[in-house]
């Protein structure tokens, strides 16, 4: 739309199904240039993607032009096809249901980014389950401890 100026700067989260560590590291470069491809694609900036074997993080210039919903259920449903095709995993590849997103000022960036890039080394201390928690009171999202993962039984 012709004169809508926006800044919106979101950070988000994906989980694989189960929270099984499917994602190897001889696949991760390949899966988020196809991931950064279809943000890209659907008019948003891919600024920062990394994450470890059960869920990937991103932080994308969102462009309000569609749902941020929408956005996350293309990534996914596509990502999953592009991963079932190549054969990564035995059996088939699914992403969790939901996803976590995040929203960021711009003198944040910097900052987030780092904590993205530094995703391996971030996991060395801290579970998956302690993280997505943290970001969660963080922002003061009002969530249920067994709701937040689709497989309850893992808490």
């Amino acid at each position: 739309m012709a004169g809508t100026y926006t800044q919106i700067y979101i950070q988000i989260v994906i989980v694989v199904k189960g929270r099984d560590n499917l994602i190897r590291n001889e696949n991760k470069d390949e899966l988020y240039k196809y991931i950064s491809g279809i943000v890209h694609n659907k008019g948003h900036k891919m600024l920062c993607i990394n994450g470890v074997a059960n869920h990937i993080h991103f932080l994308i210039g969102f462009k309000p032009v569609e749902q941020l919903s929408e956005l996350v259920k293309e990534i996914k449903r596509c990502s999953s096809l592009f991963i079932n095709e190549r054969k990564w995993v035995k059996g088939k590849f699914e992403w969790q249901s939901g996803y976590g997103a995040f929203s960021y000022s711009h003198s944040q960036i910097s900052k987030v980014a780092l904590y993205i890039e530094n995703q391996e080394e971030h996991h060395r201390r801290k579970t998956f389950k302690e993280e997505y928690i943290e970001l969660l009171n963080k922002f003061n999202v009002a969530y249920d401890e067994r709701y937040i993962f689709e497989d309850v039984g893992l808490l």
